[in-house]
């Protein structure tokens, strides 16, 4: 059974995220499989657009992709497996790819939408999302940053959001991702497979086409903002993550208490890497974003030795002991040293050598 369903039918180049057992988890082989689609596609007159989904449980649709194997990137970073840093080119090029796609992109952010999987949708040109969206960039809680172009599109949301969803992983629902500007449609999941079926027998005339009938579905939620938005963006729009703790930590409220406690239990060094990243990239354009993030994922698997990555350490202590209890270092994140956060950012690369460099 392959994890990757391609094919056209009708007008529609149709992709199927086939692992349902894994929340349809990605492999290195699942990204080629997926290149190769949209290679295939860009310049087959048939083909007016391209739609992706999930496989669930039950059946299509109900899960979209719970992000990277990170399973593999344990073993591989254990083994000095070369195709650990295989999988992030080729990943970050697929997700420019997407970024950058010629035809309209249909992106079906049913169910689980994290890491990986928003690497996949974020670079649609219609991102649709349900109520059983439960979409997060949630790499923190493993000692990484929101990669796949995670920087570009999170430092884009309104006010400080990127950097709290970026800080803290929280989860959004599908009305929520919409007032984030991380969707672009919110319809009730009972609508997918009706739409999916039209997409593929209706006789569009032109791309553009395929794109409008699916953003005038009628229906759809009403778009959500965070209660918390001004809090959001008054603590996180300071200087430094300790300011960001104490801030949080002086105040009396739930949710104030409750996310101090949060950013306590992440890896304090890749709070600072993150809170960097997300701010630097606010200026760059998505090429430069992610051969920024290729740089910082070097130093996550390959710089560091396997014993002090910060990202080895909190896959094992979520996925392969799961005894949820990472040594980080350091502990705190007033003991973090600037300078050992700021060599995230030093490419050890020259720019004629970096793997993607020919992005634009």
């Amino acid at each position: 059974m392959t994890d990757v369903i391609a094919q056209i039918e009708g007008r529609i180049g149709c992709i199927t995220l086939n692992r349902p057992k894994a929340l349809n988890a990605l492999s290195l082989e699942m990204v080629r499989h997926i290149t190769d689609a949209l290679m295939a596609w860009k310049n087959e007159p048939q083909v007016l657009a391209v739609a992706v989904r999930g496989m669930g449980k039950e059946g299509p649709f109900g899960s979209f992709c719970a992000g990277g194997d990170i399973r593999f990137f344990h073993q591989a970073a254990h083994a000095g497996d070369a195709s650990l840093a295989d999988f992030f080119t080729e990943e970050y090029r697929l997700n420019h790819l997407i970024h950058t796609y010629s035809k309209p992109y249909i992106a079906f952010m049913d169910g689980i939408v994290m890491g990986g999987g928003m690497g996949i949708s974020q670079g649609a040109s219609v991102r649709v999302v349900t109520e059983r969206t439960k979409m997060a960039m949630p790499e923190t809680h493993i000692g990484l940053f929101p990669d796949v172009g995670g920087g570009y599109f999170l430092s884009r949301c309104p006010g400080r959001l990127g950097e709290y969803l970026a800080l803290t992983g929280t989860m959004l629902t599908g009305a929520q991702a919409v007032a984030a500007k991380l969707a672009d449609i919110a319809l009730p999941s009972g609508m997918l497979e009706p739409i999916w079926q039209t997409l593929i027998s209706s006789p569009f005339e032109n791309a553009e086409s395929v794109e409008r009938w699916v953003l005038a579905q009628s229906g759809s939620l009403t778009p959500e903002k965070l209660i918390q938005q001004p809090q959001i963006d008054e603590v996180f729009g300071l200087s430094s993550v300790a300011d960001m703790v104490h801030c949080l930590e002086a105040a009396s409220d739930e949710w104030s208490q409750k996310t101090a406690g949060t950013l306590r239990h992440r890896s304090p060094l890749m709070l600072h890497v993150v809170l960097e990243q997300i701010r630097r990239a606010r200026q760059m354009s998505l090429a430069d974003d992610l051969r920024m993030e290729r740089d910082m994922v070097h130093h996550c698997f390959h710089l560091r030795a396997v014993k002090d990555s910060e990202t080895v350490e909190g896959i094992r202590a979520l996925a392969i002991d799961k005894d949820h209890s990472p040594q980080w270092k350091p502990v705190r994140v007033e003991e973090v040293n600037a300078l050992e956060a700021a060599s995230f950012f030093v490419s050890p690369w020259s720019l004629e050598d970096h793997p993607l460099r020919d992005l634009s």
